[in-house]
């Protein structure tokens, strides 16, 4: 059996945030406002719940209707015709709750990349900064900077003429 989109969701939200779906929906029930885009996509993937029970409704209905070996009555025609319209609609709603799952994910590691960057800066920064730290003259280049003594400006370290 093909996953349904539910599935496909549950897969999604568990990789994302690395947890099984119950303990998710425990924290996203019990502290909303600690993780509000766990909240989002666990309310999006109850929404689809009912979309996905919607779409199995239809698919029943269609092939009740449609079985091998019946021959449809006039007056079924349309119901046929309504329930494949039905089922239409409840699998692009299905594909539509995917995609804003698919979004809220995306907005996460975004969110995770971007408070990553400015540390990273950072710490380049202060590679880069080590790097060119001034030797004293006659240092080589293997030694260490000498650390500046407590209480002495570097304007009294320099050479008067």
């Amino acid at each position: 059996m093909p996953a349904t989109a539910l599935d496909q969701a549950t897969a999604m939200i568990e990789k994302a945030w690395g947890r099984p779906i119950e303990a998710l929906e425990s924290i996203a029930v019990r502290s909303p406002s600690d993780d509000p885009l766990l909240r989002s996509a666990m309310h999006i993937r109850s929404a689809l719940v009912v979309t996905d029970n919607a779409v199995a409704v239809h698919q029943n209905r269609l092939h009740a209707l449609t079985r091998p070996g019946r021959v449809p009555a006039f007056y079924d025609l349309e119901r046929i015709t309504g329930s494949a319209a039905d089922l239409r609609v409840a699998q692009a709603e299905s594909r539509t709750s995917l995609q804003a799952i698919s979004h809220v994910i995306e907005a996460r590691e975004s969110a995770a990349t971007a408070d990553r960057a400015p540390a990273a800066r950072l710490a380049q920064a202060a590679v880069a900064r080590s790097g060119h730290a001034p030797r004293a003259l006659g240092q080589s280049p293997d030694q260490s900077a000498p650390s500046a003594a407590p209480g002495r400006s570097v304007a009294a370290l320099r050479p008067h003429r």
